[in-house]
Formats: C-alpha cells, sequence, structure tokens
C-alpha cells in the first residue's frame, strides 16, 4: 500500500491519497461480471454518478424517506452527550464524509467541550473531502482536518501506522444507516478492520436503522414522486453512456420490496418483457426474461440484539444508545474492548 500526500490547500489541511493493496474492478468489469451473473446484480456504488448523488439528495428531503431526518434529530438533541461518551479528549475518525451537516453538529459539540479537535475523514471521492474540509474549516478555527482520499478498509489500514497521542481516544463515525448496506459477514468484517485501528476505550458511532412496519419501510425507497426510481434506473443510463449500451428504461422499472426473512429493503430493476440489450463496448448482449430483475441494492434493518451480537464478533460491546422521538432509528456507541 503506497500512501502519498496530495498538495494542501490549507495549513491546517493534510490530504493523504492511498493505493489499494490490488487494483479495485472497474465499472466495465464489475457491469460484465454483474450482468453474466444468476441472478443478475449491480453494485450501488454506481447509484452515485453527478447526476444520481443530486438524485439522492433529493431522496433525502422526501416525506417517506425518514432515515436522514431521524439521524439529524438525534445529532441535534444529543451532540453533547454523544461528544463527552468517551473519558478524555478524542480525535474524530469518520468513514464517508456525506455532506457534513450530521457531522458538523457532533464537531460544534466537541469543539465547545475540548477546544481544539482533528477531523480524519475518509472517503473515495476527493471532491469530497476537499469540499467537506473547506466548508468546516471556514466554520471551526480549532479544527485541523487529516483526510485520506480511498476506499474504507484501505485508508483504514493506512491509519494503523498513525501515532496516536497517550490518552487520546478516537471515536469513529459510520453514520446513515450504511452499515445495513453490508451482508452480515461484510459487516464484521468491516468492523474488524475499524477496531484494529482502536485502541481499549475508544469508540465506534453506528448509525442503525430499526426494524419496523414494511408499510413504513417500502416507501422510503418507493415514494410517490418516483424519485427513487429515476436514481434506480439512473444506473442504466450510466451503462448506457460510459459503455454504449442499449437499455431502453422504458422497458424497465423499479421494484422495492421488503425480504421478511433477511429482514431487508431490496431494490430491484425489473423487466416488463423478453428482451436482449447490447452492450457494444463490453462485447455483450444481455438477455431478460419478462418480470427478470437486477438486484440492485439491499438495505438490511437491525434490532438490538444483532447489533450487540455483531459487536462481540468483531471486538467491541454496546455502551450506550440514542433514538429518535419516534423510536425509528438509533445512533449506537460501541467502545473498544
Amino acid at each position: 500500500m503506497i500512501r502519498e500526500s496530495l498538495p494542501l490547500t490549507d495549513e491546517r489541511l493534510r490530504i493523504c491519497g492511498v493505493a489499494a493493496a490490488s487494483a479495485a474492478p472497474s465499472f466495465a468489469e464489475d457491469v460484465r461480471r454483474g450482468l453474466t451473473a444468476t441472478p443478475k446484480v449491480l453494485f450501488p456504488k454506481y447509484f452515485y454518478d453527478a447526476l444520481g448523488s443530486r438524485l439522492f439528495e433529493a431522496i433525502c428531503e422526501l416525506p417517506e424517506y425518514y432515515l436522514t431526518r431521524t439521524e439529524t434529530e438525534i445529532f441535534q438533541r444529543s451532540a453533547d452527550e454523544i461528544a463527552g461518551a468517551l473519558e478524555g479528549p478524542v480525535r474524530l475518525l469518520e468513514l464517508g464524509s456525506g455532506d457534513g451537516r450530521k457531522t458538523r453538529l457532533l464537531i460544534e459539540a466537541l469543539v465547545g467541550q475540548q477546544g481544539g479537535l482533528e477531523y480524519l475523514p475518509i472517503d473515495v471521492s476527493r471532491s469530497a473531502v476537499e469540499q467537506g474540509a473547506e466548508r468546516l474549516l471556514h466554520a471551526f478555527p480549532e479544527l485541523t482536518v487529516t483526510a485520506f482520499v480511498a476506499e474504507y478498509q484501505a485508508g483504514l489500514r493506512a491509519l494503523r501506522t498513525e501515532r496516536v497521542p497517550p490518552g487520546l481516544r478516537t471515536l469513529v463515525l459510520f453514520l446513515g444507516s450504511t452499515i445495513g448496506n453490508l451482508d452480515p459477514g461484510e459487516r464484521i468484517v468491516l468492523l474488524r478492520e475499524i477496531r484494529g485501528v482502536l485502541r481499549p476505550g475508544d469508540g465506534l458511532l453506528l448509525g442503525v436503522d430499526l426494524k419496523k412496519a414494511e408499510s413504513v419501510l417500502v416507501p422510503a425507497y418507493d415514494d410517490a414522486l418516483g424519485v427513487t426510481a429515476a436514481f434506480n434506473l439512473n444506473v442504466l443510463v450510466r451503462i448506457n453512456q460510459e459503455l454504449g449500451g442499449g437499455f431502453d428504461l422504458g422497458t424497465f422499472r423499479h421494484r422495492a420490496r421488503w425480504n421478511v426473512d433477511l429482514g431487508r429493503i431490496e431494490m430491484h430493476l425489473e423487466s416488463l418483457r423478453e428482451q436482449t440489450v447490447p452492450i457494444p463496448d463490453l462485447g455483450l448482449e444481455i438477455r431478460f426474461a419478462a418480470g427478470e430483475t437486477i438486484h440492485t441494492e439491499s438495505s438490511y434493518k437491525l434490532d438490538p440484539a444483532q447489533v450487540a451480537e455483531m459487536a462481540t464478533a468483531s471486538g467491541f460491546a454496546v455502551r450506550r444508545t440514542w433514538t429518535d422521538r419516534g423510536g425509528r432509528f438509533a445512533s449506537i456507541l460501541l467502545g473498544a474492548v
């Protein structure tokens, strides 16, 4: 793994590029593999091109999509408690910088309690890191930022070489129910990677979407305006634009369904008829039966017992839990043991 410092834009900002141990598959390789598999799949990370990112921002404003509002409510009510939950001063490490609204609330609380603060975001998008750091550094003169442009696991491995002063705690943020996008085995692998950069007494604040009625869950992923449908279908637009694909969007529809046995919402793109779709850049012709789907995303919903079991399996223990007033979402502090 090779890490290089990228040009600085502020004396309080350091940006490190991290090379993964092996090259990640490209969009083309993942499309080839996913659409020739049985059943057909595409990875949700490919939702987030420029248009997809804007569509997701719109999703977060929809009345049906409760997740962002409920987690923000928790931070608005409990940021001071969260900031003071670990003994001693902390540095803040975040997986995925996002738009930074919730993180900003916690940074404000930490700065108020301890003065200076080091913030260490890990994100694959350099532009997201730069824009987020610029806003935060402008708002908080007491802040320094050491950012890692990398996949989560590559960034965490790079952090293992960083020297942490004695007495300084690390609080890791993994917000937005992103943990629910991972299959059970993948969750344990990632949590163990996180545990590998922590010392006993450090913590991980985990955003968890709690199990609830199907009547609440499904509309959050299949809104009345059709914004989530456009977000899902946009991955086919990407294949058309970037790989010369011949997908006719009018012959596919968005489907969101609750898989009660696996405890997850699944998003699919369903073929409305039997058809063959060419992807010339890949030398492929993909056949679809009527009703056949491409599985594009899973979002697991968890209960406290599952979180506790997951924590134990990865070197953590549940320390505290904060929920919104409706009990729909939880911010759960896991302590490194």
